[in-house]
């Protein structure tokens, strides 16, 4: 004599149309699965779950958003706006770059050796002649 497993539905098969209408009256209801599954004794305790994924209409367990025509307009605003943010903040990191490498360039071919001391003292003077520099200091 073979001896049954625990948890196991051995035997138990229920109809597409039984399985549809569980369904429909859980939606319907807004019951919880627990009820229902008590209501028409399903022993398994996700099985109401795998059948509201198959069977549903899907709006069990689904945030249904309703948004207004100008609510929509600002949702693609703001998206084209962080796109272009996006693309200034790239540009900026590049001319930053170009800007760091040029500095060490033009320092180097003026003689100056600390390009860090050279951009405090400079602060960004624009007209910053070479000729008031020293060669290797800046001092």
């Amino acid at each position: 004599m073979t001896q049954k497993r625990l948890g196991m539905n051995h035997g138990i098969r229920y109809s597409e149309a039984f399985k549809m209408e569980a369904v429909r009256e859980l939606e319907r209801g807004d019951l919880p699965y627990m009820e229902i599954q008590r209501k028409y004794g399903i022993k398994g305790t996700s099985t109401v779950q795998k059948w509201v994924r198959k069977y549903g209409n899907g709006t069990r367990g689904k945030v249904i958003r309703v948004e207004r025509p100008q609510e929509i307009n600002e949702l693609k605003r703001l998206k084209a706006r962080v796109r272009l943010l996006e693309a200034s903040l790239a540009n900026a990191h590049i001319e930053a770059a170009l800007e760091r490498a040029y500095t060490r360039i033009a320092c180097q071919r003026a003689g100056i050796t600390d390009v860090a001391e050279f951009k405090k003292k400079a602060g960004g003077r624009p007209g910053m002649e070479p000729s008031s520099w020293k060669a290797g200091s800046l001092g």
